[in-house]
């Protein structure tokens, strides 16, 4: 089993910047892709950005150039670093981290002002 913690959220207005944090503790051994993804109400969660344990990268197109995914592999950390911030980046943040199955965080709101 693993857990996540994210932190990091808050408001912030257009513009702006916030650095989410991902904790994860437990059982790392399957462990082999590690994400962010969003979700608004109402709307499908989706894919944010996610990071191998290779360091390969991949973006939403949305979010490329303001977004940056990285990780601590030796703290068992994974951040997101939100530049250029737009209203429609808000949503709820969850830390992904997928082995033999998906484990997920609780979430951490993001709200972007115009």
């Amino acid at each position: 089993q693993v857990q996540l913690v994210e932190s990091g959220g808050g408001l912030v207005q257009a513009g702006g910047s916030l650095r989410l944090s991902c904790a994860a503790s437990g059982s790392m051994s399957s462990i082999n892709v590690m994400g962010w993804y969003r979700q608004v109400l109402g709307k499908q969660r989706e894919l944010v950005a996610l990071i191998t344990i290779g360091g390969s990268t991949n973006y939403a197109d949305s979010v490329k150039g303001r977004f940056t995914i990285s990780r601590d592999n030796a703290k068992n950390m994974v951040y997101l670093q939100m530049n250029s911030l737009k209203p429609e980046d808000t949503g709820v943040y969850y830390c992904c981290f997928t082995g033999w199955e998906d484990y997920w965080g609780q979430g951490t709101q993001v709200t972007v002002s115009s």
